[in-house]
């Protein structure tokens, strides 16, 4: 048996030799090939073990032809990646399931027009095997970078991009969101409130056009001037209650398109002497622990499950990539997840 010189790295044949097996079976086993049978592949992976083995990526990307590594574009500046806890939720369930899959994620976001240049080189250099996008506007230039380099991608929520009707099927992955916007507002209803306003988020993404359609379901006739624009953050939704409160300030309920926009309504309506939920009943999107929890009162809200969204992601990702799933037996089918209403005080 060869022997290992102090510090030297371990080697596949060491490996072999330590298993009692052939190179080559060896190096089927440590890069996922098939046809070894399963007192072999337990004997290798102990002496990977053993030796503290580490397999080598140019060598084994030749035998796998992929790189191990999957791209995660979020079409949003890095401050809001790293303030929303949706992302920290979503990339949480992408982590873990591409840790399960023994792939590595590499994060691109994008502050400004000029990035697209930039992942498109990266993305058609070969560094990652596919792609995972998600937070996209109607107006984005991602699909088409996407689309002219041909990377297997799975998108998070569902596409409304110019000539989306018009291509193939495009696999991504979202929440109920026209449904869950529903349940919320029938749930304020319920509760005998008569004058429901809306805070949106923004207009250029499928998940706010479908939650303002979510509110026209249930109030076929309401109020436009119960409506005001946000864009998904704290300040919007402060600065959005603030000038319903001055439009109009009968009302008695709102229904904010997620959770921090619902925390920004929620200070300027305590700092207004409002009380929520006794004057105005209020209701969130998303259910993003611990925000929701800690307000005060506790913020009813549509539950989505972010995490599983990632997770689920990847999976259908893995699916476009294997062998019984690539571009020839076409696109996976999307899937859209349910929501539910999680009843807390402030509603």
């Amino acid at each position: 048996m060869p022997e290992q010189s102090a510090g030297s790295r371990p080697t596949l044949e060491a490996v072999a030799a330590r298993a009692g097996v052939s190179r080559a079976t060896a190096s089927r086993v440590v890069n996922g090939g098939a046809g070894v049978r399963q007192p072999l592949v337990d004997k290798v992976r102990r002496a990977v073990d053993d030796l503290g083995y580490v397999p080598n990526h140019a060598a084994r990307s030749l035998v796998t032809r992929r790189n191990g590594a999957v791209a995660v574009i979020i079409a949003e500046p890095e401050f809001r990646i790293f303030s929303d806890p949706f992302f920290e939720q979503q990339l949480r369930g992408i982590s873990r399931e591409l840790t399960a899959h023994d792939s590595q994620l590499v994060l691109l976001w994008v502050e400004g027009p000029g990035d697209y240049d930039r992942i498109a080189r990266y993305l058609g250099g070969g560094h990652v095997d596919g792609a995972l996008a998600f937070s996209l506007h109607n107006d984005d230039e991602l699909p088409a970078v996407i689309r002219r380099v041909k990377l297997p991608t799975v998108f998070g929520g569902r596409p409304g991009w110019s000539g989306t009707d018009s291509e193939r099927a495009v696999p991504y992955v979202d929440c109920d969101n026209r449904g869950g916007a529903r349940q919320a507002v029938h749930h304020l209803v319920g509760l005998g409130r008569e004058r429901i306003a809306h805070i949106a988020g923004p207009r250029d993404q499928t998940s706010a056009l479908d939650r303002i359609d979510g509110y026209r379901d249930v109030l076929l006739d309401a109020d436009p001037g119960l409506i005001a624009q946000g864009a998904f953050t704290v300040e919007s939704g402060a600065l959005a209650m603030t000038e319903l409160l001055e439009r109009r300030p009968e009302l008695d309920a709102v229904f904010a398109a997620n959770d921090l926009m619902a925390a920004g309504a929620l200070r300027v309506l305590r700092e207004r002497g409002r009380r929520v939920p006794e004057d105005v009943a209020l209701v969130g999107f998303d259910d993003v622990l611990p925000l929701a929890e800690s307000a005060e009162p506790p913020l009813t809200t549509v539950r989505q499950d972010i995490e599983g969204m990632g997770r689920l992601m990847v999976r259908l990702l893995m699916r476009v990539l294997s062998e019984d799933g690539g571009p020839e037996s076409g696109a996976p089918a999307s899937v859209i997840m349910p929501t539910e209403l999680v009843r807390r005080t402030s509603a």
